[in-house]
């Protein structure tokens, strides 16, 4: 049942089947956000005066939360929940799974700004000034970014996001500066590794003729 209305048109009724009227007139129905703050009241059994002074705020603006008027904060209801002991939940609707807040500590660039939510983070290596590339002074830079474990950080594009998001999922999260940092030496690692392999199966020169005095003796 979706019926959260306390006033319908008793046309709209003839409508309905019989369990959804029954429904209607048995009650009760989702009071929503001034049904919350009435219930935060009724579990820390105080008035609305008594919640406005725990909260530090004035009695009238709990009577407009409960009449609809104005809604409380989202850092209020929070404070709100906190005091009776509740914690808000949300769940993916089709899976059940729970749905977290994106953490505290993600990655944030240079400027200690954080990096837009909807995108996807890609470490590339260690950062390096765009002017070093001509100036020949990159492999300098990049061994300085790896002593200060400045990784560099790339996002991709909206189209080929949604095609990576297809083919690997979304990912829940950005992931926090020493993850980034962990994953540019671990770059590295693998780059140090390929060289390595490219050397061992490198073609080896042929053997040198042997000597002319060879054939005369």
């Amino acid at each position: 049942m979706t019926i959260t209305r306390t006033k319908v048109d008793p046309e709209e009724m003839a409508d309905w089947t019989e369990a959804e009227v029954e429904y209607y007139l048995l009650g009760p129905f989702d009071g929503e956000v001034p049904g919350l703050v009435r219930r935060i009241r009724r579990m820390l059994d105080v008035s609305q005066r008594g919640l406005a002074a725990i909260l530090g705020i004035s009695q009238s603006q709990v009577a407009r939360w409960e009449t609809r008027r104005t809604s409380p904060r989202t850092a209020m209801l929070v404070e709100m929940l906190r005091l009776a002991r509740l914690r808000v939940a949300l769940h993916d609707r089709e899976t059940g799974e729970e749905v977290e807040p994106m953490r505290d500590d993600g990655a944030r660039d240079r400027a200690r700004r954080r990096y837009p939510a909807h995108v996807d983070l890609e470490v590339t290596g260690w950062w390096v000034p765009r002017d070093a590339m001509m100036t020949g002074m990159d492999a300098r830079w990049r061994a300085r970014s790896r002593r200060w474990e400045l990784p560099s950080v790339r996002y991709r594009r909206r189209g080929w996001r949604h095609i990576l998001r297809r083919v690997y999922g979304t990912p829940v999260d950005h992931p926090s500066r020493h993850q980034l940092v962990a994953e540019a030496f671990h770059l590295d690692e693998v780059r140090e590794e390929r060289h390595r392999l490219a050397l061992a199966n490198r073609p080896r020169p042929p053997a040198p003729p042997p000597p002319l005095d060879w054939l005369s003796a």
